[in-house]
């Protein structure tokens, strides 16, 4: 949408291009009968709706459209992203994230994250979620695990963690996670 709505003065706006669209068919000043009148303004008022019904249309077009790019941004960006609840359990994960843990999406929601942490790992896991659950401001928390998909292979994990009050103010955490395995190696190698 080109211009934006801004209340008074869009309507102003559309009013005079509807007017315009009309201006022949105005009634003749003074000398016009109150039915002239009010057919006037019915016909403009008409043209008025229409024009608005169409930047409306226009608008939901656009918002689709960004909705569209938003979700191909989101389900298939190179990393994974999930949501918890306080209880530990995933309310939402992009394709990535799935397809990185080896599980149907929707087995995968209300299934305990913890399920995916390496057991080595799950004290430390346990340690970095209530701290990072428990703090007010939104600080991100970075830290790296070892985790376990579910055909039971193991990968290091980079994730990157932020805590966030849902709209019934009810705190989450959201994790954008990374394979960095290959990175591991890669540095693993160098260090022979």
């Amino acid at each position: 949408m080109s211009e934006k709505w801004n209340g008074i003065e869009r309507r102003v706006s559309l009013r005079a291009a509807a007017e315009g669209l009309v201006g022949n068919l105005s009634p003749q000043g003074l000398n016009a009968k109150p039915n002239e009148l009010l057919l006037h303004e019915l016909l403009v008022h008409k043209i008025e709706l229409e024009m608005q019904n169409e930047e409306l249309r226009r608008a939901h077009a656009e918002l689709e459209e960004a909705r569209d790019r938003y979700i191909d941004l989101y389900e298939f960006a190179p990393v994974a992203y999930i949501t918890v609840n306080r209880e530990g359990v995933i309310k939402e994960i992009n394709l990535t994230g799935s397809t990185l843990l080896g599980v149907d999406r929707v087995k995968l929601l209300k299934c305990r994250f913890s399920h995916f942490i390496a057991d080595e790992d799950k004290d430390r896991w346990y340690r970095l979620f209530m701290n990072t659950m428990q703090i007010a401001k939104t600080e991100r928390q970075e830290f790296s695990l070892l985790m376990t998909k579910n055909d039971g292979t193991q990968f290091s994990a980079f994730l990157n963690c932020l805590r966030w009050l849902a709209l019934d103010t009810t705190p989450m955490l959201r994790i954008a996670l990374m394979d960095i395995s290959k990175t591991t190696q890669i540095d693993h190698g160098n260090l022979c």
